[in-house]
C-alpha cells in the first residue's frame, strides 16, 4: 500500500467512527434531497433533458480540439488573450507574470475548483501577494487554514456554531452571532477588498465555443464584483468545460443549479466575452484566459474513460455516494472528491498513485443515477480498476490469490472439495487486504451441487407422494 492509500484508509476510518462529522453532513444533504426533486419539476420531461446534456457534451468532447480553438479565436477577436497550459507549472507561471507586470499586491477569488487544483492560493502567497476567497463557503475554509470538503459547497461539514467560533477567533467577531449576521459580517469584511485588488480571478462554470464566451453561475454575487472591480480579469478553467453552442447555456444552467443546489436556477448568471469594449463603461481593462490540461488529454485519448470530461461538477454524485456521506470530503485528499474525484483523480495526477481511490465505492450505481449528463461513474471505476491491474499496480500475492480464485472457481470439482467452514477460513486468511476494511466473506455452508441433489430428492420424494 502507498502512502497516498495508507493515508486515506487511516482518515477514512477515523472519520467513519466520527458520529458528530456524520450527523452534520446527512443533515445539510437531507436538505438537498429534499430541495432537488422540486428543481426538476422546472422540466417537462427529466430524461430527455439528461440525454440532451449529455449529447451535448459528448459532442463538445469528441470535437474538443476544433470548439477550443473556435472559442479562442472569438474571445481574442474582442481583446481576450487566451494561454494555453500544458500543467500546473505553466498556469502557475503565467499567473505569476500577469501578476508581476500589474504590480499586484492583492488579488480577490470567486469560487473555482481549477484554481484548487493548481494551489493557486499557496503560490500567490508564496510570492507576497494577498489572495483573498470571496466564496462564503472559501472565505470560512481558508479562514480555517482547509481545502473545500465539496465541489460545490465548500464548508458543509461545519456547523453553525462551528463557524461562529471561527469567526470570533479568526476576525474578532462578537461571540455566537446567528447565521445571518455571520453573512453580513463577511460581507463587511470582504467588500474593501473588491476595490483594493489589482487583479480578479475567476473560473468558468462552461466556456461557449460558438461565440467565445465563459459563463459563470452563482449566488452570492462575488463573482460579478471579482470580473468588475479590478482592471484585469483572470479565467482560469478546464479544458473540458467546452460546450458547443449558446443555445447549450439555456439547457445547462438550469441543470446545474436543479442537480447542485436544487433551485430552478441561480441567483446570478454571467456571461463574459472579453474585456471593457471601447464604448463600454464597466468591466476589467484587460481579460486573460487560461486554458489547462493538467492531464485531461489522458482522459481524453482513452475512448472508454472519455465520458469522465462531460462532468459538470454539480456535486450531485457526491451527495448520493453511501462512501462519501460517511468519509467526508477531506478523507480523499484530493482537489476533487467523492465518485467523479475517485475517477478523474488517478488520470489527473497518476493512476500509480491514486488507483486506490477507484475501490473506495461500494458500486451500489447511485453516483450513475443521479448524474446530469449520464456519465457512468461507476463503470468508469471499475475501467480504472482494470487498467491498474494491466499495468501491473498489484502485490505478488494479490495476484496469486486471485489466480487461485480463478481456477478454483472455473472446475467444479475443486469447489466441491470443502465445506463452508473450510472455504471460510482459506478465503479470508488470503484476502486479509479485503477482511481489514470490510466484513468476512461468508461461504454457503452446502455446495450448489450438494443442495441441487437434496432438491432433487426433496421433489422427487415429492412426486412419489403425490401419486400414490
Amino acid at each position: 500500500m502507498n502512502e497516498q492509500a495508507a493515508s486515506f484508509m487511516a482518515k477514512a476510518a477515523v472519520k467513519a467512527g466520527d458520529m458528530s462529522h456524520r450527523q452534520t453532513i446527512n443533515f445539510n444533504i437531507s436538505k438537498y434531497n429534499a430541495a432537488v426533486p422540486r428543481g426538476k419539476t422546472q422540466f417537462y420531461d427529466i430524461e430527455s433533458a439528461r440525454q440532451l446534456a449529455k449529447n451535448a457534451k459528448w459532442q463538445a468532447v469528441e470535437h474538443l480540439d476544433e470548439s477550443l480553438l473556435n472559442f479562442e479565436k472569438q474571445i481574442s477577436s474582442r481583446g481576450a488573450k487566451v494561454l494555453w497550459a500544458e500543467d500546473t507549472a505553466q498556469a502557475l507561471a503565467a499567473i505569476g507574470e500577469i501578476c508581476q507586470l500589474k504590480e499586484c499586491k492583492t488579488v480577490v477569488k470567486s469560487k473555482s475548483m481549477v484554481t484548487e487544483e493548481i494551489h493557486l492560493n499557496a503560490f500567490l502567497q508564496q510570492n507576497g501577494i494577498e489572495s483573498v476567497e470571496t466564496d462564503l463557503g472559501e472565505y470560512i475554509q481558508q479562514l480555517d487554514g482547509e481545502p473545500p470538503y465539496h465541489i460545490v459547497t465548500p464548508a458543509m461539514h461545519k456547523n453553525k456554531e462551528q463557524i461562529a467560533r471561527l469567526f470570533t477567533d479568526k476576525l474578532g467577531a462578537p461571540a455566537n452571532m446567528p447565521p445571518e449576521q455571520l453573512t453580513i459580517f463577511a460581507r463587511h469584511q470582504l467588500r474593501d477588498k473588491f476595490t483594493q485588488a489589482e487583479v480578479g480571478i475567476t473560473g468558468a462554470n462552461f466556456i461557449i465555443a460558438d461565440i467565445g464566451g465563459i459563463a459563470i453561475t452563482e449566488n452570492e454575487g462575488n463573482a460579478r464584483l471579482t470580473t468588475a472591480f479590478p482592471k484585469t480579469h483572470i479565467v482560469v478553467v478546464g479544458i473540458e468545460k467546452v460546450i458547443p453552442t449558446l443555445q447549450d447555456l439555456s439547457l445547462f444552467w438550469p441543470m446545474l443549479s436543479t442537480f447542485g443546489t436544487g433551485q430552478k436556477v441561480t441567483s446570478y448568471n454571467t456571461l463574459i466575452t472579453g474585456p471593457k469594449q471601447a464604448n463600454e463603461t464597466d468591466g476589467p481593462e484587460e481579460m486573460y484566459v487560461i486554458l489547462l490540461d493538467n492531464g485531461r488529454t489522458n482522459m481524453l485519448k482513452k475512448p472508454e474513460s472519455r465520458q469522465a470530461l462531460y462532468c459538470i461538477r454539480c456535486g450531485a454524485c457526491l451527495n448520493a455516494c453511501p462512501i462519501y456521506k460517511n468519509i467526508g470530503g477531506h478523507a480523499y485528499e484530493t482537489t476533487y472528491s467523492g465518485p467523479i474525484g475517485s475517477v478523474i483523480t488517478p488520470h489527473l495526477k497518476g493512476m500509480k498513485e491514486y488507483n486506490h481511490l477507484s475501490y473506495a465505492s461500494s458500486l451500489c450505481g447511485n453516483c450513475t443515477e443521479v448524474c446530469p449528463v449520464r456519465i457512468d461513474i461507476h463503470e468508469l471505476l471499475l475501467i480504472n480498476r482494470h487498467e491498474a491491474v494491466k499495468e501491473g499496480d498489484n502485490t505478488m500475492a494479490e495476484k496469486m490469490a486471485w489466480k487461485a480464485w480463478k481456477t478454483v472457481s472455473l472446475h467444479r470439482r475443486l469447489m466441491n472439495l470443502g465445506n463452508g467452514q473450510l472455504k471460510n477460513k482459506m478465503v479470508n486468511r488470503i484476502f486479509t487486504d479485503w477482511t481489514e476494511y470490510r466484513g468476512a466473506l461468508n461461504f454457503s455452508q452446502k455446495t450448489f451441487n450438494e443442495s441441487w441433489k437434496q432438491q432433487q430428492r426433496m421433489k422427487g420424494k415429492s412426486e412419489a407422494t403425490s401419486t400414490k
